[in-house]
């Protein structure tokens, strides 16, 4: 009778999991690891850490950010079974001229991936301050079942490049 408990539970978290992965978008790029620095010491396995990575925003030219995240060393860290803490903090910039690519939503998914084998997810959604024309990213995770009410945000102001002038955002706004 176990083994059909197990069976039972095996099938929910498979049907969980494929739901998710039908529902959670799919990451547009793989994040640049740009450094990290250790925080934890582990004498026979990887260290605790805090990586920097960068991303561009998929739908804005012009528009990069960074978010540090921590990542567990030790044997569950190695063997990805560890889960990550939802610690994260985030900052995005101008880094060009600003070009949309298309039209925008309100709470866009800029970028999703997963913090735990199936539970956790780690996301940065974008949105636009029509009235001080600037774009607002926040960064959080997420649980099946909780968020977390652990975040950080960014602002920026769209700013003339060159010769090039500042877009509006409420103009790519759908």
């Amino acid at each position: 009778m176990w083994f059909r408990s197990l069976t039972y539970v095996g099938l929910l978290v498979s049907g969980l999991a494929a739901g998710l992965a039908a529902v959670a978008p799919a990451a547009a790029q793989e994040p640049d690891r740009i450094f990290d620095k250790s925080t934890v010491w582990r004498p026979l396995t990887p260290n605790d850490k805090l990586v920097v990575y960068g991303i561009d925003d998929p739908a804005v030219s012009g528009v990069a950010c960074w978010y540090t995240q921590p990542e567990k060393g030790g044997i569950k860290g190695t063997l990805g079974l560890a889960e990550d803490v939802s610690d994260i903090s985030l900052a995005c910039r101008q880094t060009g001229p600003v070009a949309f690519k298309g039209k925008l939503s309100q709470g866009e998914v800029v970028f999703s991936e997963r913090r735990s084998l199936i539970f956790k997810s780690m996301q940065i959604v974008r949105g636009c301050d029509a009235r001080r024309n600037t774009l607002i990213y926040m960064v959080y995770s997420d649980k099946v079942i909780q968020g977390s009410p652990k975040n950080s945000t960014s602002a920026v102001p769209l700013a003339p490049w060159g010769t090039e002038p500042a877009p509006k955002c409420a103009d790519a706004l759908k």
